[in-house]
C-alpha cells in the first residue's frame, strides 16, 4: 500500500510519544530513527513540533508531536515496520499514537500483528482519501 494520496499529495501523519517522563527524549530518539531510515529519507520529511506555547517565564517549548510529510511511493507498511522495529529496540517501548488531519488515529501500545495492521490500515485509508493539511 503506497501514500500519497491522488495525484501525489503529500499526507500528513502527527506522532505522539507518552511514556513516563521520557516522551520528549523518546519523541526524538524515533525522529533520528526515521531520518537514518533509507525509506523515510527518500518519501517522508519527519519534523519535531510543539503542540503548544511554553507557558510564560519557560525557556522554551516542549516537543510533544513529530509530523511526518509522506510523499507518493512511500508504502504504509515500510513506515509501520519502521515504527514498530523502533518500539523494539526501547528498554520500556513507549506508546505511540497516529492521527491524521481528519482526527482518525490508532495507539500502539504493545507490538501485535493487529496494531501493526490498524496502523498500515489507518495511513493508507488516509492516502487514498488524499487527507492533507498543507496549511500546518
Amino acid at each position: 500500500m503506497r501514500l500519497g494520496g491522488w495525484a501525489g499529495v503529500p499526507v500528513r501523519v502527527d506522532l505522539s510519544v507518552r511514556c513516563l517522563d521520557r516522551s520528549e527524549r523518546e519523541l526524538r530518539a524515533l525522529h533520528d530513527w526515521l531520518l537514518l531510515d533509507a525509506a523515510a529519507r527518500r518519501w517522508a520529511r519527519p519534523s519535531l513540533h510543539a503542540s503548544r506555547s511554553a507557558p510564560p517565564g519557560a525557556q522554551g517549548d516542549v516537543v510533544d508531536l513529530l509530523s511526518l510529510v509522506i510523499g507518493s511511493g512511500f508504502n504504509a507498511a515500510s513506515l509501520a515496520l519502521s515504527v514498530m522495529a523502533w518500539r523494539g529496540t526501547r528498554p520500556q517501548p513507549p506508546t505511540i499514537t497516529f492521527q491524521r488531519p481528519d482526527g482518525q488515529s490508532v495507539t500502539i501500545s504493545g507490538s501485535s500483528p493487529d496494531e501493526a495492521r490498524r496502523l498500515i490500515e489507518l495511513l493508507a485509508d488516509g492516502a487514498e482519501n488524499g487527507d492533507d493539511d498543507s496549511s500546518a
